[in-house]
């Protein structure tokens, strides 16, 4: 992977704003990623200093061994599960 593609996907998660929500294909494909995998890579190898927990897999629900803290940290944020998943609808940021 580029140097300019991570820099461009962590810009985007930085944008996410609180009380908002964003999925891997969304940042993958406003960022020219080919697979949202990459997202979830940089997110894990240099995502400490991001909100991480505004990111989401498609279905709404975290991954599970991150899911009891980033809904704590959502619902900080006033994004609400049900269960275990976050209505996209509600909370999707339509990002940059």
């Amino acid at each position: 992977m580029d140097e300019e593609l991570h820099e461009r996907v962590r810009d985007i998660i930085k944008t996410i704003p609180s009380g908002r929500v964003s999925t891997y294909g969304d940042i993958a494909a406003a960022a020219g990623a080919s697979t949202p995998r990459l997202v979830g890579r940089i997110l894990s190898e240099d995502g400490h200093d991001l909100p991480w927990h505004r990111v989401l897999r498609a279905s709404g629900i975290p991954a599970p061994h991150l899911v009891h803290r980033q809904l704590e940290l959502l619902r900080a944020e006033g994004v609400l599960a049900d269960g275990q998943r976050i209505d996209l609808r509600r909370y999707r940021w339509e990002g940059p």
